[in-house]
């Protein structure tokens, strides 16, 4: 259990290392591997918490090295994202609002809600938006499918935001991820991107923050 907690853990800190090894390890089933990772993430409510965007970056600088190929890393990952957020569009289709009752301890009504707040925001666009963001990336076809919004109207989205996420991510894995600052720096460049990654959300939880404060004070 401890060490597979621990390779969970590298998917984090080492994920440069852990995609080496398992491209030495399994060879052509590594692609399966990052195939089930980005399905996971996209297609269920549950693992919001998966590196989708440093593991397509690091996937394009191993590719770049010669250890995959970019247009079929490419190809594998546009078919996961696109199937994961279909079945997740239409979990949330079957499941409905009651999922976020509190009955399901994964599922937390401030992801819902942070999810249709984005929505409200930005519309049907929120869909190709929401590729760019973890947690609401995962959560953004779920609410699709609770809400009113036609498969067709949540397809055409969901294929726009599906090429952008990840032609540009493993695009610019394999364009800078060889660069010897970013190489012998990787670790570090991943912490970065997930960090620009959940930035939104950060700055989302500071201006509810501030104007929650606001009421507050406004109240007294």
């Amino acid at each position: 259990m401890l060490e597979l907690w621990h390779e969970f853990l590298r998917l984090f800190t080492e994920l440069d290392v852990l995609l080496r090894e398992l491209s030495a390890r399994y060879g052509v089933w590594t692609y399966a591997i990052l195939f089930a990772i980005v399905f996971a993430e996209t297609g269920f409510v549950v693992t919001p918490f998966l590196p989708g965007d440093s593991l397509m970056f690091a996937a394009g600088a191993l590719a770049a090295q010669g250890g995959l190929s970019v247009p079929l890393i490419m190809a594998i990952l546009f078919t996961a994202a696109i199937l994961g957020n279909t079945l997740n569009y239409h979990i949330g289709k079957y499941i409905g609002p009651p999922a976020f009752s509190g009955k399901f301890r994964f599922l937390k009504k401030a992801h819902l809600e942070k999810t249709q707040a984005f929505f409200e925001k930005h519309g049907g666009k929120a869909i190709i938006y929401a590729q760019f963001v973890p947690i609401v990336r995962t959560f953004a076809p779920f609410v699709a499918g609770v809400g009113t919004m036609s498969y067709p109207r949540f397809i055409a989205y969901n294929i726009t935001g599906a090429t952008l996420w990840v032609v540009g991510f493993v695009g610019a894995g394999a364009l800078f991820g060889n660069i010897p600052l970013i190489k012998n720096n990787f670790s570090k460049v991943i912490l970065v991107i997930i960090f620009v990654s959940v930035l939104p959300i950060i700055l989302q939880w500071f201006k509810a923050w501030r104007a929650a404060g606001k009421v507050s004070r406004d109240s007294v």
